[in-house]
């Protein structure tokens, strides 16, 4: 999932091929091209390998190998060409005209185009495709004109600073139309991008076969070489369990694994064979949302109660083993924007007990537990297997022992991802923590603003908190249209500031992004735009 200390943010959102026993590049002959990369991930199984229905990390992972943007981000978060080799903004703010790269191809023959880019828009758009990180993303897009074959203007209905941020995910990567032509059954099972590497098999809850594209040309403008990738072959593995995982990359059966254990980070640091690739998520913080749309939590107090009584800071200790930072503000440190207010969220069960007592929660059943008018103060915490490590379970239920301190009786809900995703959508919970990764500061748009209380056609909302505040819109939406970056991040700042008085959130930590790799694995590193591993500039040392 995603975790970060400070020291490591800048380079580990960037390229960070792991420091430490890697054999230098000096001593060794250089990248040599040949054999099959075997990744195993911990990461739900996406339903669909196109990212554009749904959208969601599992998807971003994989399909980061396959499937190319428009734009991407360097190490100092400077927005590079990819498969668009230049960008203009209009005067008034309305419109983007991308030139795009000649000569690059689809791996199904089709040419790439200012049509293909049209074709995209209007499939994230299209209510049919389900859409719900694209579709968010392109909330302003009004569509796409085709100036020429090598000539893309995107219109807007109002200016967004934010565009270029979104067009550099992968849930917005460009795919081939002629395979967007095809049914949905038959695009989830194998997406066609121009990326390194095509989709050559899918043995669902087994693996995903990828091949390299012999025909590649379109690199970003950071990557380590030019022309096709060096592997033959990419085989990624579906392996829930955390220590099978581990198990095989100390084999030697497995070459890379996701959702790496804190324990286990600690473990393999001493472990000369193994490396660690630190990657915090952008975007949002991991945090646990309240949703104050409902009682007890459409009352400040007590959802400040509730924060007040959560000791999240012995918890991380316990349980991260220093792999991971407490965190004070709703955005990843990786975003510079990131405010935080610690002050807000110190342990204080005296605190807590107070403010339970102003809202009317004064009496106490027979368990300990506050009641008012005869109603238990009972909370729904329904949580994403899929999504939270072992160790994040575990997190939540310390913070359920210390808030029952307080009288408040949480009820934690382990449930794969439809069913999590189903409680959601049907508005029962209390509490919920859910990653969210975009690229930038104006995820605050989406997380709180009240048009994120509306389900995109995927069904899914964003606005767990269930924020709705005009002046926090108004906040969000003039960031959002202004061109000059100071000015938003003033704007971003008070925002996140009435997001964190308002006890809509508790912050947690970074969304944890921890990878262990064989020595012997060169070349790996993390997209700085959505964090996810790239595999073309991957050879492998044996």
């Amino acid at each position: 999932m995603n975790r970060t200390l400070p020291s490591l943010v800048a380079a580990a959102s960037v390229i960070l091929l792991i420091a430490g026993c890697s054999t230098p590049a000096a001593e060794n002959s250089g990248p040599v091209s040949g054999g099959t990369l075997v990744y195993a991930s911990g990461d739900g199984e996406p339903t669909c390998l196109d990212p554009h229905v749904g959208g969601n990390y599992p998807q971003a992972l994989v399909a980061t190998q396959y499937l190319e943007s428009l734009v991407s981000k360097n190490s100092d978060g400077e927005i590079i060409p990819w498969l668009a080799s230049s960008w203009t903004e209009s005067d008034d703010q309305l419109s983007w005209e991308f030139t795009l790269r000649e000569g690059v191809t689809f791996t199904d023959g089709t040419p790439f185009t200012a049509e293909a880019v049209a074709a995209n828009v209007a499939h994230l758009q299209n209510p049919e495709t389900g859409s719900s990180t694209g579709y968010l993303a392109l909330q302003k897009v009004t569509g796409v004109e085709v100036v020429d074959d090598l000539t893309a203007r995107v219109t807007l209905s109002e200016p967004d600073s934010a565009l270029l941020d979104s067009f550099s995910q992968t849930w917005l990567a460009i795919e081939s139309p002629t395979a967007l032509a095809r049914t949905a059954e038959e695009n989830c099972e194998s997406p066609v991008g121009t990326g390194p590497f095509f989709v050559a098999k899918w043995d669902r809850q087994q693996s995903i076969t990828l091949e390299r594209n012999e025909e590649y040309t379109s690199p970003p403008a950071d990557a380590g070489h030019d022309g096709v990738a060096y592997l033959d072959a990419i085989e990624w593995r579906f392996l829930p369990d955390s220590a099978s995982r581990y198990a095989a990359l100390q084999a030697g059966t497995v070459d890379l694994i996701d959702n790496v254990q804190p324990d286990t980070i600690v473990a393999a640091e001493q472990v000369d064979e193994i490396e660690e690739l630190n990657a915090p998520r952008p975007g949002a913080s991991n945090r646990i949302e309240l949703n104050s749309s409902k009682p007890p939590f459409d009352d400040i107090r007590v959802r400040e109660a509730f924060v007040r009584s959560a000791n999240v800071d012995d918890a991380i200790t316990s349980l991260f083993f220093d792999t991971a930072e407490r965190s004070y503000s709703p955005l990843s440190s990786v975003e510079k924007e990131a405010f935080s207010k610690p002050e807000l969220f110190g342990y204080d069960q005296d605190a807590a007990a107070t403010l339970l007592d102003e809202a009317g929660w004064t009496e106490t059943d027979a368990d300990g537990y506050r009641v008012k008018d005869g109603v238990r103060l009972e909370l729904s915490f329904p949580v994403s297997t899929n999504q939270s490590i072992p160790a994040e379970q575990s997190l939540f239920e310390q913070l359920q022992a210390t808030s029952k301190e307080a009288g408040f009786k949480v009820n934690l809900e382990p449930l794969d991802l439809s069913s999590w995703y189903g409680a959601l959508g049907e508005n029962d919970y209390d509490l919920v923590s859910a990653p969210y990764t975009k690229v930038g500061p104006d995820v605050l748009r989406i997380l709180f603003d009240s048009s994120g209380t509306v389900p995109a056609p995927s069904g899914y909302f964003a606005n767990h908190s269930q924020v709705k505040d005009p002046a926090l819109d108004e906040l969000l939406r003039t960031a959002a249209q202004s061109s000059d970056a100071d000015e938003r991040a003033d704007l971003y700042t008070e925002a996140q500031e009435m997001v964190l008085d308002g006890y809509y959130v508790l912050p947690l930590y970074d969304q944890q992004n921890h990878f262990l790799l064989r020595s012997d694995v060169e070349g790996v590193r993390a997209m700085p735009t959505v964090s996810t591993p790239t595999l073309y500039d991957a050879w492998l040392d044996r």
